[in-house]
């Protein structure tokens, strides 16, 4: 699709999330892509007229209205997710392409709605799990062969933003689409313990998932921590790579026969070396792996926009973002059924 015949994208829910997506097709319109915004939407006035105003774009207080006035191909759904299955089978019901932020929606029931909704209309759904385009993920992905242990952190200081979901479908759901795509096997076992802190849903919590092929991989996510913290690390025979969401960066450290270290001591071998910068010792070959910088918000709307031109598979698509949000529900029922042994009231 030319820049003279674009496709026509509208935003649905100006929030935070909303506005980011605002911006970027306004950027990829601005820098020539073939794609044009044309609405925003929001029952929120005052949100939706300032958003109007500010990428000069018409705002509309429901997607009916919007749908009345403007032709739209394509749209992004970043409403709250209780409001997903609503606002997608809307779009998608009237032969429009979506982008559904993550999660897909709050019950495999209305996952599995959206999804044969789109299967009956040929529409395309992409789910937003952004950090499988970033960078350094890309560049680890083509460094796997056997992955047997993960290990995720993903801490962040609190914000009264996605209180609609607890932690688990706020911020771990990240991690879990992308151990899920890497590990590439059936989850056979889920441990879990969370707590509320500071929201009436959980804003902690600990996972312990046992896949098939034999991987562990474990999950640490927190919405009150005192510091911000994206990584994920995970070790296959003689290498070590560990990811840095939030710099982009991708270390990776291969280990001879020689060097005869446990997974433990490289893991903190690993840790000291990425913290001081000293060579490795003899039997460690250490390298920082070259990755170009880029934003994954950028990289994902514009996968969506070639998904939408060709045709294709999203690259992540709607089983993807269900898949995520069935191994995030069975650890949120683990949760649970862990607080109800120890006596607690979550």
């Amino acid at each position: 699709m030319s820049p003279s015949n674009p496709l026509r994208v509208a935003v649905i829910g100006a929030g935070a999330f909303g506005r980011n997506h605002l911006r970027v097709y306004n950027d990829l319109a601005q820098s020539g892509e073939a794609v044009e915004l044309v609405a925003v939407v929001d029952g929120n006035a005052a949100v939706v007229a300032e958003a109007s105003a500010k990428f000069g774009v018409p705002g509309f207080a429901s997607v009916a209205e919007c749908l009345a006035a403007v032709k739209v191909d394509a749209a992004s759904v970043c409403v709250p997710t209780v409001f997903h299955r609503a606002v997608a089978e809307e779009l998608i019901a009237a032969g429009i392409d979506v982008l559904i932020e993550k999660p897909i929606a709050p019950s495999l029931e209305d996952a599995d709605s959206i999804l044969a909704l789109a299967a009956q209309h040929g529409r395309i759904v992409q789910v937003g799990h952004l950090e499988r385009f970033n960078p350094a993920v890309t560049a680890a992905r083509k460094a796997l062969h056997k992955p047997m242990f993960f290990e995720s952190h993903r801490l962040s200081v609190f914000t009264p933003r996605s209180l609609d979901v607890d932690v688990v479908l706020d911020l771990m759901i990240h991690d879990l689409d992308i151990v899920l795509s890497l590990a590439g096997s059936p989850v056979r076992e889920v441990r879990a313990v969370g707590l509320p802190v500071l929201s009436p849903k959980v804003d902690i919590a600990n996972v312990r998932v046992e896949f098939e092929s034999g991987c562990v991989a474990n999950f640490t996510a927190s919405r009150v921590s005192t510091e911000r913290v994206r990584k994920l690390r995970f070790f296959q025979p003689h290498q070590y790579l560990s990811v840095d969401f939030a710099r982009q960066d991708l270390l990776m450290i291969d280990v001879t026969a020689a060097a005869g270290m446990d997974l433990k001591q490289l893991a903190a071998m690993a840790q000291m070396l990425t913290a001081t910068g000293e060579h490795p010792s003899q039997g460690l070959s250490l390298k920082k792996v070259e990755v170009p910088q880029g934003e994954p918000l950028r990289l994902e709307i514009a996968a969506f926009l070639t998904a939408v031109r060709d045709r294709s598979r999203p690259v992540v698509s709607g089983e993807d973002g269900r898949a995520a949000l069935a191994l995030a529900l069975e650890i949120t029922s683990a949760i649970a059924a862990h607080a109800e042994r120890a006596g607690l009231t979550i």
